[in-house]
């Protein structure tokens, strides 16, 4: 199974969260008994009634949240006295709650040329600048603020929180400090120091500081966010939705918040409260490529795919330099066939940052698909080199080296996943799969069943255990989980096809004539859709199936090896100069090659085991090519004795195999597995070596292969 991954934990899509530390804006207010104060003498006392009226009004809206009418109000007050300092600092609050930083920092500087020493706006200017992700001058302009006014406490807590996003601890929490000792009751600080315990893995710390600041002012919408963001990270999720709730209540206008939100109904599998969510975040905040970002990724997971591509492409149009965004938007383009556009996505992402490991492994996969091995593993391998803590390349990876005869390779590559996760039900079976195939069944029987005890409602894992048990002679235990596994998941072909062939071996013919009417009728539509019929052609033989669909399966099963041959991109090899009919004194002698998985305790070698000794060698040189290593057996000890030559290739990978016995200049290769379970590796090589091919064993003449190019009795090389 190749992997595709997702930006996030795993192989799906996280949420892009958001968790800010908001900034302490300062504003002048004005005094609720400026009105009374004012007499009504003439149309100019009149005007400044009508610019404190309206200046009165824009506190009371900015204080409510009510941003476009207090900047109504405060922009009347600007049209009646465009240089007063006090609106002037105003607006640019009210700018800054609307996310227009660039004009919250104009009118800071309108300000600061009439009056150069007002400290609260260099204040609110380094806020701006800090939204707008320049650090580094938001830091200089909150050090000037308090330079003007050292108790400026606001500017103290919101420089601590710049000092954050710079990773600089420990001024952060010196700023904190100072700021708390300025005002112990600024909730801002208390907030930001819990922050700050958060960011160094103090979680009880920073849960008291947060419950400080709820102390001070139960309604501070912050406060209650970021303690949900604590509950959230220990997976107190439902803890974390009431307190999210508690913040967009005491403040409706709450991205950040409704962000978190929709994170924590999505991780409850409530898609459409979370859509509900982010929707509120992309209206109160249209520029938040996060949000933009997470709505796509519940479209995706909903299989809504355009929608999904439509919000990715709104994501990276709010932020070019998204890249999980780019990630992700090429994922949701391979899946409606549109690759090349997202190989272009893939590679936009690797354009803003080279070692970005999903990218790399995406990549890899839709190379891996077109057949392009080489390719593939490269990016594999440069996802590994890159990060250690992804398990898909190293399953991708396996895949391809197990493809390639290379199975110890590929045994290394499912070890690293399951280093990295070692509940990794999907590693152990794919590690128990490589295992069988190379004859440790009994490894392979022990990864199926740590797999099962992991997920129990792995079907997969008990149609392989039972295909082991199978093959060990344990066919009452093997029926036992080919019925588990149909229970499970009642449409899998697979495990009907292998349950029928096992019931048969044991006698068993109850339901025969249904079960067999349900196996024909899988088979034709697996060969209707292209897919390799889940009948091996060996047992089709047995079967009472027309014979013409017999000789389809054979065919699928001869394109599917060509389909894996053709992965390892070998060029062909040189055939062995022809050699003449043996003449009377001539020397040269007929190099005949035996490949087989089965020299050992098996069917094969008890009724074949005398034959590969009793060739005349004057005319016929032998070379048996061992696929499985040596069980220990005396059927293995006999043939090893009696072949002229026998070579042991079980540790070899294919395309070395290939290269032996061409070196070995056999001119006919001899393929003994033919269609038993067994048989791919055999074909694969004949495939690749592209030789003469006979097949021994060939039971009917349907039975034979494009690559077999004659049939011939044994007994005429001996």
């Amino acid at each position: 199974m190749m992997i595709s991954l997702q930006n996030g934990a795993g192989a799906s899509q996280a949420p892009f969260s958001a968790d800010r530390n908001e900034a302490a804006f300062t504003v002048k207010d004005e005094p609720t008994s400026s009105l009374s104060l004012i007499s009504f003498k003439g149309p100019d006392s009149r005007r400044e009634v009508d610019e404190d009226t309206h200046m009165l009004v824009a506190h009371q809206m900015y204080k409510a949240g009510n941003y476009k009418q207090a900047l109504e109000h405060s922009n009347a007050v600007y049209e009646i006295r465009p240089l007063r300092t006090d609106n002037l600092l105003l607006l640019g609050a009210i700018y800054y709650q609307l996310h227009d930083y660039d004009m919250c920092i104009a009118k800071n500087e309108e300000a600061l040329r009439l009056e150069p020493r007002f400290a609260e706006c260099y204040g609110n200017m380094a806020n701006a600048w800090k939204e707008k992700g320049d650090i580094d001058l938001a830091i200089r302009y909150y050090l000037v603020s308090i330079e003007l006014r050292p108790n400026f406490a606001d500017a103290w807590s919101n420089l601590a929180s710049a000092y954050m996003r710079k990773g600089r601890l420990n001024e952060a929490a010196q700023c904190c400090n100072q700021a708390l000792a300025l005002n112990p009751r600024l909730v801002d600080a208390h907030s930001n120091l819990g922050n700050l315990m958060k960011a160094q893995g103090l979680v009880q710390e920073a849960y008291s500081c947060y419950l400080e600041a709820l102390h001070i002012q139960p309604t501070f919408a912050i406060a209650w966010s970021n303690l949900a963001g604590l509950f959230m990270e220990s997976g107190d999720l439902n803890r974390a939705l009431q307190y999210y709730k508690e913040a967009v209540k005491l403040r409706p206008i709450f991205p950040d918040a409704y962000l978190n939100l929709g994170n924590i109904y999505k991780a409850l599998g409530r898609p459409q409260e979370a859509i509900m969510c982010y929707q509120r975040a992309v209206q109160m905040r249209p520029s938040s490529a996060m949000a933009f970002g997470n709505l796509a990724s519940i479209y995706y997971e909903g299989g809504q795919l355009d929608l999904a591509i439509l919000h990715y492409k709104q994501a990276i149009a709010c932020d070019s330099r998204f890249l999980e965004a780019y990630n992700n938007l090429g994922n949701a383009l391979k899946d409606v066939a549109k690759i090349d556009e997202a190989i272009q996505c893939y590679n936009q992402c690797l354009a803003l940052q080279p070692n970005h490991p999903q990218a790399l492994t995406n990549l890899g996969n839709i190379y891996m698909e077109w057949n392009m091995v080489a390719t593939a593993a490269s990016y594999y391998k440069a996802t590994l080199a890159v990060t250690t803590g992804l398990s898909a390349p190293f399953n991708n990876l396996a895949v391809i080296y197990k493809q390639q005869g290379n199975y110890a390779d590929a045994i290394s590559c499912y070890n690293e996943v399951l280093r990295i996760d070692p509940l990794a039900a999907d590693g152990m079976v794919n590690r128990g799969n490589t295992y069988k195939e190379i004859g440790r069944v009994s490894e392979a029987i022990q990864d199926y069943i740590r797999a099962i005890n992991v997920r129990p409602s792995m079907a997969e894992a008990h149609a392989n255990l039972a295909s082991a048990y199978k093959d060990s002679g344990l066919v009452e235990a093997a029926i036992k989980s080919y019925t588990q596994a149909l229970h499970l998941r009642p449409d899998f072909p697979e495990a009907t096809c292998n349950l029928l062939h096992t019931l048969q071996c044991v006698c068993s013919w109850e339901d025969r004539d249904n079960m067999f009417s349900e196996v024909e009728g899988i088979i034709r539509r697996q060969i209707n859709m292209s897919v390799l019929p889940s009948v091996q052609p060996f047992h089709a033989i047995a079967y009472p199936i027309d014979p013409l669909l017999a000789l389809e399966i054979s065919r699928k099963y001869a394109a599917h090896c060509s389909i894996i041959a053709s992965r390892f991109a070998l060029p062909p090899f040189n055939h062995p100069a022809s050699v003449p009919v043996k003449q009377e004194g001539g020397s040269e002698r007929l190099r005949i090659g035996y490949v087989s998985s089965d020299f050992g305790n098996h069917p094969l070698s008890h009724l074949m085991g005398s034959i590969f000794g009793m060739h005349n060698r004057e005319n016929v040189e032998v070379f048996c090519y061992a696929l499985s290593p040596n069980d220990g057996t005396e059927w293995r000890q006999r043939i090893q004795s009696e072949a002229e030559h026998f070579i042991d290739v079980s540790a070899m990978s294919s395309d070395m195999i290939a290269k032996l016995i061409n070196e070995d200049k056999i001119q006919i290769l001899v393929n003994l597995n033919g269609y038993t379970k067994k048989g791919q590796s055999g074909k694969q090589l004949i495939k690749r070596i592209k030789l003469p091919v006979c097949k021994a064993l060939a039971v009917s003449s349907w039975f034979e292969l494009v690559t077999i190019s004659f049939t011939i009795s044994i007994f005429h090389l001996l």
